[in-house]
């Protein structure tokens, strides 16, 4: 089957469910975006997946199961969202070892994302899921959401509300976040820490 590579292109709060979030996922050769409810706890696995810079005092389920698929000689391969039934996405993980012996397993689109973001494996899903679910949606930036973007993305996002704080104060908060695993704040520390260094530089 000819599979079609995705990126993460952000998450932002969803404007439909509370207490949601929206994993925006872009086919790059054509732009379409396929969003996916996911909630808070994906969020921040996601979120913190991609940051690498940020170590939560104590492993997440997420890093857990990647460190148990490393210790019996595995490594993901790369997740597919094979399809969509009434709105909700369906996706596997694609296992391999060192013998080239596959294994394949069912999850949760948000689990399988947040297991591809640690292996920086490969996010691919079909024409049909495409076709059914995705949209052209042009994401902007407001002053009521988080947009986290794909490292190859050079536009640093914009955090409201620390102007009035030092970079060391700053720096400070983010250390009493991570002990306190309030990693949405820690993971908003840490964009403004990295504008203001990018500002810098």
């Amino acid at each position: 089957m000819d599979y079609k590579k995705l990126i993460i292109r952000g998450i932002s709060y969803s404007q439909t469910q509370m207490g949601a979030y929206a994993l925006i996922l872009e086919q790059e050769e054509t732009g379409i975006k396929l969003p996916v409810v996911i909630g808070n706890y994906e969020a921040q696995s996601i979120s913190l997946g991609l940051e690498k810079d940020i170590q939560p005092p104590r492993p997440l389920t997420h890093d857990l199961f990647s460190k148990f698929i490393t210790t019996v000689g595995y490594t993901l391969e790369s997740i597919i969202i094979y399809q969509i039934i009434d709105g909700v996405f369906f996706s596997n993980l694609i296992l391999k070892n060192d013998q080239n012996e596959k294994l394949i397993l069912d999850a949760r689109t948000s689990d399988a994302v947040a297991m591809a973001v640690r292996f920086d494996a490969p996010i691919y899903t079909t024409d049909e899921v495409l076709t059914e679910a995705g949209i052209m949606l042009e994401l902007s930036d407001n002053d009521d959401k988080t947009e986290y973007k794909a490292e190859d993305e050079e536009e640093t996002p914009v955090i409201k509300g620390y102007e009035v704080y030092t970079l060391e104060e700053i720096q400070e908060m983010l250390e009493k976040a991570v002990q306190e695993e309030d990693f949405d704040t820690a993971l908003e520390l840490q964009q403004e820490i990295k504008k203001r260094k990018k500002n810098i530089d």
